[in-house]
This record gives C-alpha cells, structure tokens and sequence, in this order.
C-alpha cells in the first residue's frame, strides 16, 4: 500500500521581476500589511509550517498565529491552537538561540541528517524532537510521509525558501503556490527567484492551473494548483 503524504501548500512573495530576496538573501521587507497578513491566514490552515534552514536562519521567526481569531478558527476545525512547526536541514547547522527556540507554543521537528554537530543536536534535542537522517540528505517524500502518519498532518503551509521550494518540486510534492506579486523591480542576476538561483532547468516544465487572482492596492495575490506530471 502507498504511503500518502500531506496538501502542500507553498506561499512565496516575489517582485514583479521574480526575484523573493537579494543576493546574500537577506530578510527584505518589500511588501504590504495585507500580504503579511495573508501569509499568516495560509500559515493557520497548515496542521504544520514548514521552512528550509536557510529562512528561518535568515528570518529568524517564531512561526506562531498572532491572531486570536485565525487560532479560534483552527480549534473550531478540530486543528491545535498552532500548526506543528517543522525545520528541514541537510547539514544540521542550526542554531539554537534562534528565537523559535525560545517558544512552546507548538511543537518543534526537526528535519535533518547525521552529518549535523554533535553538539548541535544535544542542544536541539532539548528544544524539538529530531528526524536523524543516514543519508547526506533529507528524503522529503519520506519525511512528509512522516508528518502524515507520525502526526497526522493533512495539511502543511510551506514558508520556504527558494532552495527548499525547487527540491519539493523536483520531486513533484508541491500541491498549491500561493504568490503574491509586489510593485518592485529587483534586477541582479544572483539574487534568487522562486526557484533560487539555480542554473538548470527542471527535466520538465511544471504545468501550473490558475485557481484564483486578486489584486489589492498595487499588488497582485495569485493561487496555482501545481499540475501532476503527465
């Protein structure tokens, strides 16, 4: 019997010339109120959020719901208060002082292999529950068979970044792309896209179905469904 995995759901803002950070990908504080809001309304339908190393490294955030309302509505779908919080890293180099770190409010995963520090992992294992992988990368169809069946997350919201993003979709694990387009014009050749700044093209083109276009003030909120190969 195949093993299922969870909805995927990616929410990503980019500028009108693609690109969703600099160069050094620095946090970039480039779109409205109502796209952080938006962010954190698609966070709250995820049973987990999940973030590559490098965003929550870069962001530094505590991935909660700030909103009393959004958390009422996810106890009223039988959800917990706060969806699962879940770092994936291939080499493990997190650092524990990072403020997600300094939160209970939800549980901590921890998505990794055996090459992360020995004493990264005694400090980690105080603060989240540790996925320990064998080989030098995180299998993520097998982790989000996990989520699934470990957890029972039906649903996960993915924050990013970029790096994380291409991997999923190279193995065709994203479901849903939530984009919202802001009014600015980046330019660089190095600063990454959605799909970060990696050269090659995918084996195949991804078909994308447009499910929904809103446009608020002077930026554009776009969902796709990602289309199954074939």
């Amino acid at each position: 019997m195949k093993r299922q995995r969870p909805f995927v759901a990616v929410t990503f803002a980019m500028t009108v010339d693609g690109k969703v950070t600099t160069k050094n990908y620095a946090p970039v504080d480039f779109t409205s109120r109502e796209d952080k809001a938006h962010l954190i309304r698609q966070r709250a339908l995820g049973d987990a959020v999940l973030v590559g190393h490098g965003t929550i490294e870069n962001d530094n955030v505590r991935l909660g719901i700030p909103r009393e309302d959004l958390r009422q509505e996810r106890i009223a779908r039988g959800q917990a208060p706060y969806p699962l919080r879940v770092i994936v890293s291939n080499r493990g180099r997190i650092n524990p002082k990072l403020k997600i770190f300094e939160t209970d409010f939800a549980p901590i995963i921890v998505f990794s292999t055996t090459r992360m520090p020995r004493k990264t992992r005694e400090q980690l294992r105080e603060k989240a529950t540790l996925y320990l992988s064998q080989a030098g990368r995180v299998d993520l169809r097998w982790m989000l068979q996990e989520l699934r069946y470990d957890y029972n997350v039906k649903h996960v919201a993915c924050e990013g970044g970029p790096v994380l993003f291409r991997s999923l979709l190279e193995q065709s694990l994203v479901d849903q792309l939530n984009l919202t387009v802001a009014p600015f014009l980046f330019g660089g050749k190095n600063a990454p896209t959605l799909t970060g700044v990696n050269s090659a093209f995918f084996p195949h083109s991804i078909r994308c179905s447009l499910k929904e276009i809103k446009v608020i003030a002077d930026e554009c909120f776009v969902t796709y469904r990602i289309l199954p190969k074939g």
